[in-house]
């Protein structure tokens, strides 16, 4: 025998369309566009040539994809190691991982971070 279902509102979605979405510049050289979603957060950046964050850590996971350009990571802070990202690659940054940013051309980029939060890297920076 089958139970009644009960009546309970169905989640719903959002369909965001990026180009629509108010653009940012929490710093010098990016401009950002974000969706804030209960648990994760995703930004599209672009990155002008010469555009730099400082070593930062935060307690988001991040995941960073590369769809167009090159940028280098220093992981590990000050004298840490050198990772070039490039279009088509992901980068994946634990939680709390000090890291910096240069841009090496002109990129973009969708960031991923889990929990959301308000403020990532490039706006303590900024």
């Amino acid at each position: 025998m089958l139970e009644a279902v009960i009546d309970c509102p169905m989640p719903t979605h959002t369909l965001h369309t990026l180009s629509d979405l108010p653009t940012d510049q929490p710093m010098p050289l990016i401009d950002r566009r974000r969706i804030l979603g209960e648990r994760m957060m995703i930004s599209e950046v672009v990155l002008h040539p010469g555009f730099e964050v400082a070593s930062h850590s935060h307690e988001n996971e991040q995941f960073v994809v590369m769809l167009e350009g090159r940028v280098e990571f220093t992981i590990g802070g000050e004298g840490g190691e050198k990772v070039i990202v490039e279009a088509g690659q992901v980068l994946e940054l634990p939680p709390n991982l000090p890291h910096a940013c240069r841009a090496l051309e002109r990129c973009r980029i969708l960031d991923l971070f889990s929990p959301v939060s308000e403020k990532t890297g490039v706006d303590a920076a900024g």
